[in-house]
């Protein structure tokens, strides 16, 4: 055989074997073509080795050179193709990876939308001088109606309308039972206890109602109380506070108005309305902190007087960002929080 030949013999020998390692998708396909191009016994590359017998003696040297060089590109081809399949790639599927590139970026989590409210109110009122509270959310009877100025026989006290908890050798409703909180005025009467006034603060927490849900009601929710006891606090005192809160949450000049209702731990007692995108839109109640409250907790309502008022935290944030369910809130549905 010339040396023409066996080199060209080589030569397609080495463009096929390269071709071919280049589309390996497994290492199964990566095994059966060592096998055929570098095999011991019926390797192609084998096969043209036998040839080289048959070189004249001048041009063997020459011959044996690009042999070993074919076999080294074969196995250079080979160990990239390996590296290719270890590392869950193909070399025919684009360029190998590249490490210094930067990777795909974590999605991170944020604040559900009632909690950012929660912590936008703290702020609001904490520019007003408001310091924050907090309570037991399960409560006796006495912080949860007794204290409150609600009477034995008021409707909102039936164990049909609240959430008593069994505990051991305790009626629902009676002095010795436990239930789950119906409204923050609670902690009113807890800083009232243990505070002198001047007292000016907000509570912020879950309260507990057996409501149906729908799309305005929800056994659970949130409530921002405010409490302000001083000398000389008066019904415009209250007004004014609530005004700066309103336009500073829901923006622009909001309108405030006061319509007469009744509670039992304010007097007089009103329902809050707040004229907003065109339209009036009830928001809570307030008023001024009944006498017999102030009696109950040892302050002398000769000398103290003060307002009270409590704010659906649900209610503004669904106002603010145009949700019409409450239900979404609640329901764990990513698709609507990641929206806020």
């Amino acid at each position: 055989m010339s040396l023409a030949d066996f080199l060209n013999k080589l030569d397609e020998l080495e463009s096929e074997a390269s071709a071919a390692l280049q589309t390996v998708s497994d290492s199964e396909q990566l095994e059966s073509l060592r096998v055929r191009y570098l095999g011991a016994k019926s390797g192609l590359f084998k096969d043209v080795q036998k040839l080289l017998g048959g070189i004249g003696g001048d041009d063997k040297p020459a011959a044996g050179k690009r042999l070993n060089e074919v076999k080294r590109s074969i196995q250079q081809a080979l160990e990239l193709a390996k590296d290719l399949v270890a590392g869950g790639s193909t070399a025919g599927s684009g360029p190998a990876p590249d490490p210094t590139l930067p990777g795909i970026p974590m999605r991170l989590g944020h604040l559900h939308p009632v909690t950012q409210t929660i912590e936008h109110l703290k702020e609001i009122m904490g520019r007003m001088g408001f310091s924050t509270a907090e309570g037991p959310e399960v409560e006796d009877p006495w912080h949860n109606f007794v204290a409150l100025n609600i009477p034995e026989d008021h409707p909102a006290r039936d164990p049909l309308d609240n959430f008593y908890l069994a505990t051991a050798g305790a009626v629902a409703a009676s002095e010795g039972s436990r239930l789950l909180r119906s409204q923050t005025s609670t902690v009113q009467i807890r800083v009232m206890e243990s505070s002198k006034p001047p007292i000016r603060v907000i509570s912020l927490g879950r309260v507990y109602r057996p409501d149906a849900p729908d799309a305005t009601h929800f056994p659970m929710f949130h409530q921002m109380e405010g409490l302000l006891i001083d000398t000389e606090v008066t019904m415009a005192n209250l007004k004014t506070v609530l005004r700066i809160f309103a336009n500073n949450y829901l923006g622009g000049d909001v309108e405030i108005r006061f319509r007469p209702s009744f509670f039992p731990f304010t007097e007089p007692s009103v329902e809050v309305d707040f004229f907003w995108n065109g339209q009036w839109i009830e928001f809570g109640g307030a008023g001024m902190v009944d006498p017999a409250v102030l009696t109950g907790v040892g302050y002398d309502p000769e000398i103290y007087s003060g307002f009270a008022f409590g704010l659906g935290i649900e209610r503004l944030c669904m106002r603010r960002h145009g949700i019409t369910d409450i239900r979404d809130l609640f329901s764990g549905d990513l698709r609507f929080l990641k929206q806020f």
